[in-house]
């Protein structure tokens, strides 16, 4: 099955919502910079009397307290220079958070972004809590990534959905894990958050649905049982009301072929950093859904439209050459 793809189903950004989202992805770039280097001095450095000596004491975020030896020159000069550098990065992310707030009011006002606001709003849950690294948006919301880095919108059914997949790459389920054991919740918990009225459905534990009828699915690779590290069923956190991640069998196939990076922002103007996968491997599977015989024949349709929506995407709108600059910056993993 083949579609047509007109020029009239990609509307291009104004001139103006264009450089508005010029600028307002570049504030919010710096702000997640410096949002990255303050987790090097997390939490604090002081002086304690021991023994009738001081001790310089590092406090971690956690609060755990290490001792860096007695008062010397050399840890007088790595107590200023962490307070220095601390105070440094505390002032920069203020200032950032100030414009990166004044860029949301305008992205609003010239409507930048029509991302849904819930799934941005989950986006940076899973950011703070420092979790994004081990989620991939996959499915039809990965289309607002692309679209996004062309600078258009898609003008067909192609995005019209009301759930979203994240795929939880268990290849790093290790690191996952200790991180939810850190945060003391649960991943529903994390989005409840957002929307208090997340539940998950009771027929489907991989899913969970919010008064307005949005879905969120957590999904994961077919399980290799062999490694031994690579559990199924596989319940996100160790509480018992959570997600029950379910297997797919493009997941390896997601995972394998990179990921692709873009600020994407929602109809109110927030903005929120989405990893998806990457076009080539996108277009790729999408038609190998849409051409398997067993394959619903409604999804098989949705399946081939969204994989000629970001073949055009990637030939005809600039989306290959952004993609090959991530490549150049590191960011295509």
């Amino acid at each position: 099955m083949q579609f047509d793809i007109e020029k009239s189903a990609f509307l291009p950004l104004t001139e103006a919502q264009t450089r508005q989202q010029i600028d307002a992805e570049s504030a919010w770039r710096a702000l997640q910079d410096a949002r990255q280097a303050a987790l090097e001095v997390r939490g604090s450095m002081l002086w304690r009397m021991q023994a009738g000596r001081k001790y310089l004491i590092r406090v971690s975020g956690t609060g755990a307290h290490t001792s860096l030896g007695p008062q010397s020159e050399e840890n007088q000069q790595v107590f200023e220079r962490f307070m220095a550098r601390k105070t440094a990065l505390e002032e920069r992310q203020k200032q950032l958070k100030a414009t990166v707030a004044q860029h949301q009011r305008l992205n609003k006002a010239l409507r930048v972004g029509r991302v849904p606001n819930v799934v941005v709003d989950v986006l940076n849950a899973l950011a703070q809590a420092r979790l994004q690294e081990h989620f991939v948006t996959v499915g039809t919301h990965a289309l607002y990534a692309y679209e996004s880095a062309c600078g258009v919108r898609v003008q067909t059914e192609a995005t019209a959905t009301q759930d979203i997949d994240l795929l939880l790459d268990t290849r790093k389920l290790l690191t996952f894990s200790t991180t939810m054991l850190r945060l003391d919740t649960s991943l529903l918990g994390i989005f409840q958050k957002v929307d208090k009225t997340f539940q998950l459905r009771a027929d489907q534990k991989y899913t969970a649905v919010n008064a307005s009828g949005f879905e969120i699915d957590i999904i994961r690779r077919s399980a290799d049982t062999r490694a031994g590290v690579d559990p199924h069923p596989l319940r996100v956190s160790d509480f018992e009301d959570d997600f029950w991640a379910v297997q797919v069998s493009t997941g390896q196939a997601l995972l394998d072929g990179g990921s692709f990076r873009q600020m994407v922002v929602s109809s109110n103007g927030h903005m929120a950093t989405m990893v998806a996968p990457s076009p080539e491997n996108f277009v790729r599977i999408k038609t190998q859904l849409g051409k398997r015989s067993d394959r619903d024949p409604l999804k098989a349709r949705k399946d081939l439209l969204q994989a000629q929506v970001v073949q055009e995407l990637l030939q005809g709108h600039g989306l290959a050459h952004v993609v090959r600059a991530q490549g150049h910056k590191g960011l295509a993993t």
